[in-house]
């Protein structure tokens, strides 16, 4: 059940997070620049790539130099979602030395991090190209940095699932789990998810078997969650429901193994790993003296 994906950064948001970070960073009180550098100290700097990857992150880095002292003047040189290659300049910073230097660990920080699952996601959208299905992340996020997460999987042609446990019902095994223990099948445990949530959300429920499928597709499901299903079964499934409700794949998807994931007619493809795994992309700022 992906939600309208998260295409722009509330900048409200942001401010709010890259401020906790300064603050945790102790950069406003920076005790080695303070000592070293003067205060009236200009010049310029620029954030490199020494990794190849796909680039996001570049509003919250702005904003970190910019909480610090509004007299830095950051000029992006490569928009989000570009491809970069190692050696190529990211973005320019011209002003005082002592901000930029208190700055650049959280900046670097949250632009490597960014970076990075928008890397990981474009690589899995890639794999999967040509097929109807869509790669959309899940709710394993850092605490604090969904918004900024989930963006970085839109910058890298991700889509999004739901934000939160309140955006829409989805059934998980632990739910199944304890439904059962109360003598309930998956039919009434779709019917009572029916009955008790506004008409408005749509009832995900997930499955393991085929069998199980059916019975959630017999019970009016709206999205039909296959997990850690081989792919001749999911193919099976695919083949019996027809359309008549939406297919998520998820489950201990790769690199090597979307593609077929893909090609059994699925319509979506959650992955965890493009936001709790994702490497960070080595990205480093140097001082243009």
């Amino acid at each position: 059940m992906p939600e309208q994906s998260t295409s722009h950064l509330d900048p409200a948001s942001v401010r709010r997070v890259v401020d906790a970070a300064l603050r945790e960073d102790g950069a406003h009180h920076d005790v080695t620049t303070n000592a070293l550098v003067p205060g009236d100290q200009l010049g310029n700097a620029y954030v490199v790539a020494k990794a190849d990857g796909v680039l996001a992150g570049v509003p919250v880095a702005q904003c970190a130099f910019e909480l610090l002292d509004n007299c830095v003047i950051i000029s992006p040189i490569m928009p989000e979602g570009a491809v970069l290659k190692v050696g190529d300049r990211v973005l320019e910073l011209e002003g005082p030395f002592a901000p930029i230097l208190s700055g650049e660990r959280v900046a670097l920080n949250f632009l490597q991090r960014l970076s990075g699952v928008a890397t990981a996601t474009r690589r899995l959208v890639e794999a999967i190209a040509g097929t109807q299905a869509r790669i959309v992340d899940t709710r394993k996020t850092t605490p604090g940095l969904r918004e900024l997460e989930r963006y970085a999987v839109h910058v890298g042609g991700g889509q999004n699932h739901r934000f939160n446990l309140s955006d829409g019902v989805l059934i998980k095994d632990n739910h199944i789990a304890a439904a059962r223990n109360r003598d309930l099948s998956i039919t009434q445990v779709v019917e009572q998810a029916r009955r008790d949530v506004a008409h408005t959300l749509r009832i995900e429920i997930e499955v393991t078997t085929f069998d199980e499928a059916d019975e959630a597709l017999r019970a009016g499901a709206d999205v039909i969650l296959l997990d850690n299903m081989p792919a001749t079964e999911m193919r099976r499934v695919v083949e019996h429901v027809q359309g008549r409700a939406m297919l998520e794949a998820s489950g201990g998807v790769t690199f090597e193994t979307v593609r077929g994931i893909a090609e059994t007619g699925v319509d979506l493809i959650s992955v965890g790993a493009i936001t709790h795994s994702a490497p960070t992309l080595d990205l480093s700022l140097e001082l243009d003296l």
